[in-house]
């Protein structure tokens, strides 16, 4: 039964990436205009995650760049290697001081003057004060508040102490 369950579904797999491979070569560019992945420039750019904290990462993918290419967004990070084959991929760090707000990439294949762009959205960022261990104390507000727990808390560990030694009135 196992064996059956198995096979069908391997067939079934089968099937699915058999009949979708006509339909991924149907996206070429007959105009030979770089549209849908040609090869003729770059096409169907996608960013993820669209939006970034500054001091992240995301990765950009292009088609239509055999040969790789390079991605670039002047002053929100450096320019990066787009890898090659049918779909390249990069993956870019923006900038700490990259100014928050919806911004442009480029995408320029090796093989081509062609150049696509793309949106993206950086968000401002909140850094982490990671790295400096103890060095922070707690604040006079903090400190102040932890006493005065401490004092009632031993103030009721007091009481109850003193409730439960008193002799029951009636008992000898």
């Amino acid at each position: 039964m196992r064996v059956l369950r198995a096979l069908t579904v391997t067939a079934a797999a089968c099937a699915a990436l058999g009949l979708s491979a006509p339909l991924a070569s149907a996206n070429q560019d007959p105009g030979g205009r770089g549209g849908n992945g040609g090869g003729n420039g770059p096409s169907n750019i996608s960013v993820n995650p669209y939006a970034v904290h500054q001091g992240s990462t995301m990765q950009v993918s292009a088609a239509g760049c055999g040969h790789g290419g390079t991605v670039t967004s002047h002053g929100n990070f450096p320019p990066a290697n787009l890898s090659a084959g049918s779909i390249g991929f990069a993956t870019v760090r923006v900038f700490n001081h990259a100014s928050p707000g919806t911004h442009t990439l480029a995408v320029k294949c090796n093989d081509s003057n062609l150049v696509a762009t793309a949106r993206f959205r950086i968000l401002e960022g909140n850094p982490s004060q990671g790295g400096i261990g103890g060095s922070f104390g707690p604040s006079t507000a903090e400190t102040a508040i932890g006493a005065g727990l401490v004092g009632a808390s031993a103030l009721g560990a007091g009481a109850h102490v003193l409730r439960r030694r008193r002799p029951l009135r009636g008992r000898s």
